[in-house]
């Protein structure tokens, strides 16, 4: 029931508060070690979240782990999603859920971040799936507004652009494409949802 009323039981990233104000706070994320999956969601009926089963499989989310130890690993959050609009343009990975445009289509590129207890990629269980690829990304800097409720297009665009020139009035300066992080299951009542932008800065 906790869950359904927003409650967030897994593991979040850990970073470092800098600034919080009423807008947005600056957070600087630790690094991360990632499991990933790249697709089009034309091969899910037009689901951008369908690869969403190939990750669950690999961690051992919904029965056994599809690893080569094999090893069950704890689920976390957010699911993060990254948009990019460029022909072929190639995107740094920094959250779980990214999605970018590439060469005229779209594809989408799922990511879960590992536990903390992952230090180094190599740490990690190898997939048995090929698809599945996994890495590290470094420490990273954000500026994050929270909301919650529905992430729908219109709401993250709205949120997005407050967000933006929130951070440049202050004199920020925004060095890649914005994040949408998504904290609880699909289950979860809408008013109960925490969503953040996140952008990163420098």
């Amino acid at each position: 029931m906790g869950m359904v009323l927003g409650r967030i039981t897994v593991e979040t990233p850990k970073y470092e508060l800098i600034k919080a104000c009423s807008e947005y706070e600056i957070r600087k994320y630790a690094p991360s070690v990632y499991a990933q999956v790249t697709y089009n969601p034309s091969q899910f009926k037009g689901n951008k979240d369908g690869g969403f089963m190939l990750l669950a499989n690999y961690i051992g989310a919904l029965g056994n782990p599809q690893n080569a130890k094999p090893e069950k690993i704890a689920m976390t959050a957010p699911v993060i999603t990254k948009t990019a609009a460029g022909e072929g343009e190639k995107i740094a990975m920094t959250a779980p859920v990214v999605t970018k445009q590439e060469g005229g289509g779209e594809m989408v590129t799922m990511q879960f971040l590992l536990p903390a207890k992952y230090q180094k990629a190599e740490e990690a269980p190898r997939p048995v799936d090929e698809r599945v690829v996994i890495g590290e990304i470094g420490e990273r800097k954000y500026g994050v507004m929270k909301f919650s409720g529905v992430a729908s297009d219109a709401v993250v665009a709205d949120k997005l652009q407050k967000l933006k020139e929130s951070l440049e009035r202050d004199g920020y300066k925004i060095v890649g494409e914005y994040e949408l992080a998504r904290y609880n299951p699909p289950f979860t009542l809408a008013p109960f949802r925490t969503n953040e932008i996140m952008i990163p800065i420098e």
